[in-house]
């Protein structure tokens, strides 16, 4: 049947209105989204060096917020004896923490340093718009870009370089974090720290001292030699251990530059209670490892409940015993037996075949004598590529874990023991300066020459009284 021409004008009417009902349904939702409520006068944002977080935002409206940034390229430390030219957002690996509110207005300024040979840009994940701001702030040395974009988005979010070559640019360290707070803000927590992993390609192994360059060729094949919370080995060890007390709750704002590897984030003793999954809304809950992939984040939350040194490791585990990223979080306060006993038992126990571990060895080549001075360089180059991820750059060692070198009283009186422990590992119960210790170390595949370098080192280093291993001590406490 031939429909009317009134029918054929009042069908088109109809469709006619129903689009723009629905462009003005999706106007509406879009400038909800988008507004957020009124923007009100404007703050500098306060920016922090890892591990430390800026402030929570009290406020309840949206504000602009003016952001600047530096860029600076400089030579520091990877690990002791070891040192990489950076190229850094504010001076240090990872970036500066920014923290903003959801809606802000945030006015980007970008400060390349006129001491930089290279342009560079940055990417901040938290922005809509082509290249998260990428292209509107390629700054060459000397220069200062800026831009403004909405934070539309709540969550934890990667920022970046991106100047091509883009993975080289991050792989130098030009990474960091940038949390949009919710509106209603996060729930309260007694610390918060930020912690950002990365993965490193020198020209030299893991513990090859000296200035080391980029290697892209690694790169390419995603081979790292480090890879390392907070920019270095060690840089969550020592004087800077995360700290908190038992019964308080812990945030921790976890992100991963890569460029290549992705990160099973852990930590040693804990359970994370809460985990904002890749950065963002969803919540999971009683998660013991959260995957955290490159140019990606996640928020854990945790309430600690015992004293004690709790290990943050990724736990693609050589990675953390063999490659820098390990970092502690040492908790004080009084103990619970209830939640955790600590040993209430140690027998001996030999099932058939059982006896000290022991890592696969190979014939020990003969070697010239070294001079004293020339084992303490040896020694030192291998004491960090061997020991160090187990009793720390400076001799500390982990405590209940691994036992401390620093004025050690266990070789004091006997310091051929030190070499004996190296050559045939050592297992079961010890004292050290005055303190427990139980664990295994397995004995190292290293020839008589390295074993008397690294023992000599040990011997004259971490407060030590000194001394000297030869060859034929080792020799003859293998045979």
């Amino acid at each position: 049947m031939k429909e009317s021409k009134y029918h054929q004008i009042s069908r088109i009417v109809f469709l006619f209105l129903g689009i723009v009902a629905l462009g003005c349904g999706r106007a509406e939702q879009g400038n909800t989204r988008e507004t957020q409520g009124e923007v009100r006068g404007e703050e500098e944002a306060i920016l922090t060096f890892a591990p430390e977080v800026p402030p929570p935002i009290t406020r309840d409206y949206p504000t602009k917020v003016i952001v600047k940034l530096d860029v600076i390229e400089k030579e520091m430390e990877m690990m002791d004896g070891v040192t990489y030219n950076f190229w850094t957002f504010g001076g240090q690996v990872p970036g500066k923490f920014i923290r903003v509110r959801e809606g802000d207005q945030v006015e980007f300024h970008l400060r390349n340093d006129p001491s930089s040979k290279l342009p560079h840009n940055i990417d901040l994940h938290a922005v809509t718009g082509p290249g998260g701001g990428a292209v509107s702030t390629f700054t060459a040395p000397g220069h200062e870009t800026q831009f403004t974009f909405t934070a539309l988005n709540p969550g934890l979010y990667i920022y970046h370089c991106a100047t091509a070559p883009v993975g080289m640019h991050i792989a130098n360290g030009m990474y960091g974090l940038i949390l949009v707070e919710p509106r209603e803000g996060l729930p309260k927590v007694d610390r918060e720290y930020y912690v950002c992993q990365g993965d490193f390609y020198t020209s030299g192994a893991y513990g090859e001292s000296g200035l080391q360059s980029f290697d892209m060729e690694k790169a390419l094949d995603e081979k790292p030699d480090y890879v390392v919370f907070n920019g270095k080995v060690g840089a969550l060890t020592g004087d800077n251990t995360l700290k908190a007390k038992v019964g308080e709750t812990v945030r921790l704002f976890v992100g991963n530059g890569g460029p290549s590897m992705a990160s099973s984030f852990h930590v040693i003793g804990e359970i994370f209670d809460n985990v904002h999954v890749e950065g963002g809304t969803l919540l999971n809950h009683n998660v013991q490892t959260t995957l955290i992939p490159p140019g990606g984040s996640a928020i854990t939350e945790f309430k600690v409940d015992v004293p004690g040194s709790f290990i943050l490791v990724d736990h693609a585990i050589f990675r953390a015993f063999n490659k820098g990223a390990l970092g502690i979080l040492q908790v004080e306060g009084p103990e619970d037996k209830l939640i955790f006993s600590g040993q209430q038992d140690d027998r001996i126990y030999q099932p058939e075949g059982g006896a000290v571990q022991s890592m696969p060895s190979e014939e020990a080549k003969p070697a010239q004598p070294l001079s004293k001075e020339q084992k303490l360089e040896l020694g030192k180059s291998l004491y960090i590529s061997t020991c160090q991820a187990c009793h720390q750059a400076d001799g500390q060692g982990i405590e209940k874990a691994f036992p401390p070198l620093v004025r050690s009283d266990y070789f004091a009186s006997d310091p051929t023991k030190v070499a004996d422990v190296i050559l045939h590992g050592l297992s079961g119960p010890i004292t050290v300066n005055g303190k427990p210790y139980n664990s295994v170390m397995p004995k190292q595949t290293l020839s008589d020459q390295q074993i008397a370098a690294v023992a000599t080192y040990v011997l004259n280093s971490f407060g030590n009284k000194g001394g000297e291993i030869r060859e034929s001590d080792v020799a003859r406490l293998r045979k």
